[in-house]
């Protein structure tokens, strides 16, 4: 306990010098400026394609994202000096490739997205301004469940829950919707996170003797498992297959990691197996999404949207290697849902295989840097934090791009940072100001020399 005390005291003093001992970030604004002269010429590129002049607004346009990386850029610096330096570059290459595709087929949408990603950097700057230490938030574990259980309960309220599509998991406040449930996730993973770091011993270690077996006690699994249970409930009724298939992969893969059992794997498997299954015979909606998955072809898929998919496939197919070209794609005329649920089909499409493999590897190279952000932590709550987070963005991303590619089912989760989406541009946002926040605290113990003898647990 007193190591505990000395170790904050010791993050305390470092906050106060960081404004003196910082290193400057000119990794990151070079990696920006890279990041604001594709975005541009993407942007460029595409007007010139689909209208055959330059964009009028093009000033405008260079403001807005050179502001709002600027400013990104500044929360950093003065809040998280000591962070990763290629979180927030990836980031804007990300966002600006999505905005493009969104402004090239809906300027509408673009207009809001652009409001949007706004509101995302306000949100990464209040993240890092409030949240000074990331252990501040094991102390509110339970209090997290709380708000997470109500978020994900208040699109089913009559009067401000909307139905969308088949799935009740927007709310309207006046003329904008949200998505409750991509702050949820947010708010699940620091729950499980400090649950699972307080009881690694418990849930590791057999200690409960049935006949002449010892498992792991059943009293130590029953929160984990009634919260688990509750969510899966609530996103069943809420008809939504893609956040129930998010939550469970790390829920598991979080609890392998805390324990480091393979059982947990296999039963998490099963377990998504055997939901799978009963989700496909009780909820139509669930039964749709598998019937396209399975035979996209029949009369009856055909006959509940699996043309959709199809025409995806062939815009993926006219890119090719390089692609038509931007502005030059015709996916967005006929393919429904193209600037969100189906983006990655009007990349495919314009930039081609090289489009998709620039789109992949930079959400790759965010999920890595998060987990090896997690690897460099000094406690078990921030390391399991780390991992929750990174698991979040890859399991996204992974869904998504294998439900287009019909890997796996079709769901309803945007891509990461391009999809159109205010909720889940917010909420990723957030996930990368927590990412920064931990990657200070790591590089700020590190630099005061003072690892060794730091024990935060």
């Amino acid at each position: 306990m007193t190591n505990a005390k000395q170790s904050l005291r010791f993050l305390r003093r470092s906050e106060s010098k960081r404004s003196s001992s910082a290193p400057r970030r000119t990794i990151e604004i070079g990696l920006l400026v890279l990041s604001f002269l594709i975005i541009t010429s993407f942007y460029v590129l595409a007007s010139l394609g689909a209208h055959g002049h330059i964009p009028a607004r093009l000033y405008a346009f260079l403001a807005i994202i050179f502001g709002l990386s600027a400013a990104a850029h500044i929360s950093i610096a003065r809040y998280a000096p000591r962070s990763s330096q290629v979180l927030l570059p990836l980031v804007s290459l990300l966002n600006g490739v999505g905005y493009v595709e969104i402004a090239r087929w809906n300027p509408v949408k673009a207009e809001y997205q652009s409001f949007w990603t706004f509101v995302s950097v306000v949100g990464l700057f209040t993240v890092l301004k409030f949240v000074r230490r990331i252990r501040d938030l094991d102390r509110y574990r339970y209090t997290m469940l709380i708000a997470a259980a109500a978020l994900m309960l208040v699109p089913l309220l009559p009067v401000i829950g909307l139905n969308v599509n088949g799935a009740r998991l927007w709310i309207h406040l006046g003329g904008l919707t949200f998505q409750p449930v991509e702050l949820a996730k947010i708010l699940l993973v620091i729950f499980f996170a400090s649950y699972f770091a307080s009881n690694k011993e418990m849930l590791a270690t057999p200690t409960q003797r049935i006949g002449s077996r010892r498992v792991i006690n059943f009293s130590t699994l029953v929160p984990i498992l009634a919260t688990g249970a509750f969510a899966l409930l609530v996103l069943g009724v809420e008809n939504d297959i893609g956040f129930a298939m998010l939550l469970v992969s790390f829920f598991v893969t979080l609890l392998w990691i805390a324990t480091g059992r393979l059982l947990y794997i296999g039963v998490g498997v099963a377990a998504m197996g055997v939901g799978g299954v009963i989700a496909n015979n009780f909820f139509h909606q669930v039964h749709q999404r598998f019937s396209i998955w399975l035979d996209p072809w029949s009369s009856h898929a055909l006959a509940h949207g699996s043309q959709q998919l199809i025409q995806g496939w062939f815009s993926l197919s006219a890119g090719g290697l390089a692609g038509t070209g931007l502005g030059l794609g015709q996916s967005g005329r006929w393919v429904f849902a193209i600037t969100s649920d189906m983006i990655f089909s009007a990349i495919g499409e314009e930039l081609g295989w090289l489009g998709i493999v620039l789109v992949i590897t930079a959400l790759l190279l965010i999920v890595g840097e998060g987990l090896k952000i997690a690897q460099k932590s000094h406690s078990d709550f921030s390391r399991l934090t780390g991992v929750g987070l990174a698991l979040i963005l890859g399991f996204q991303s992974f869904y998504i791009c294998a439900g287009v590619l019909r890997l796996l089912p079709l769901t309803g989760i945007t891509l990461p940072f391009v999809a159109y989406g205010g909720s889940s541009l917010i909420a990723n946002y957030a996930i990368i100001a927590l990412l920064l926040r931990i990657s200070d605290e790591n590089n700020t113990v590190r630099a005061g020399g003072h690892v060794s003898r730091i024990n935060f647990d």
